[in-house]
């Protein structure tokens, strides 16, 4: 069955955007995914299509009300995972979107203005996903990040099986650094052991490598996969060694 994404926003006219071209277009095509965009004023029910109003308790901005987000959602077909995009859900990680590229589909909430009345969160089940510590203008691209990560990772939309086992943060760290030709760029040479044919230390390196940059760049990453790496049963036996020695 084809991966399902059904996208609520008030500019529908953006997608399928850059999901449209590239790897993800042609899956697109060749219908391993779909794609519906739904205009949230259709569901308004003044002669304006208003979908928003001035915060409770007075201050800046507008925020997108419940009634009509709700009627929208409604309108969707059920059994898939309902996304909000906002800078106030949980980060996105890589293995929430591998579970999610493993499932139906993705249902998207693209929030606007100030936000979005709380009280959808509370009526509804929906999921509150960030994917980053920044602010976007609206969620439309949050969306289109979420839905691209996904697409990749179904079956026939990559060349190779493997190909997306060895990137960053399947694993807990950073990919280890990459070279191609030509051999040698303004003075600076390809690592000798990546030109060694010698698969066990070219591994041995590009794990040492990912191990070290991880450390450096993300030591947010470092401390998790280190946790992780502890509390596993191999983890815990290694360390009980170590004790012992």
């Amino acid at each position: 069955m084809p991966f399902d994404a059904t996208v609520l926003t008030l500019y529908p006219e953006m997608f399928p955007g850059p999901l449209g071209v590239s790897l993800a277009g042609r899956a697109l095509r060749e219908g391993l995914w779909s794609l519906e965009p739904v205009q949230i004023r259709d569901f308004a029910t003044d002669k304006h299509r208003s979908v928003d109003h001035t915060p409770a308790g007075g201050g800046a901005g507008m925020v997108m009300r419940a009634d009509v987000l709700a009627a929208a959602l409604d309108s969707v077909a059920p059994g898939r995972p309902v996304l909000a995009m906002t800078p106030r859900g949980a980060p996105l990680t890589q293995d929430r979107v591998r579970a999610l590229a493993g499932g139906p589909g993705v249902t998207i909430l693209c929030g606007r203005f100030e936000g979005i009345d709380e009280r959808l969160f509370e009526a509804r089940e929906i999921e509150q996903v960030s994917i980053g510590d920044y602010i976007l203008s609206g969620g439309e691209m949050a969306a289109l990040t979420v839905l691209d990560a996904c697409i990749r990772l179904l079956p026939g939309v990559m060349g190779a099986a493997s190909s997306g086992m060895d990137e960053s943060f399947e694993t807990g760290l950073l990919e280890y650094p990459q070279y191609t030709r030509p051999q040698i760029w303004e003075g600076r040479t390809i690592p000798e052991v990546l030109r060694s044919g010698d698969h066990a230390r070219i591994e041995a390196w590009r794990n040492a490598r990912a191990e070290t940059d991880t450390r450096l760049r993300r030591p947010d990453l470092w401390e998790r996969h280190e946790g992780a790496r502890v509390s596993s049963p191999s983890g815990a036996q290694r360390r009980n060694r170590n004790d012992k020695s």
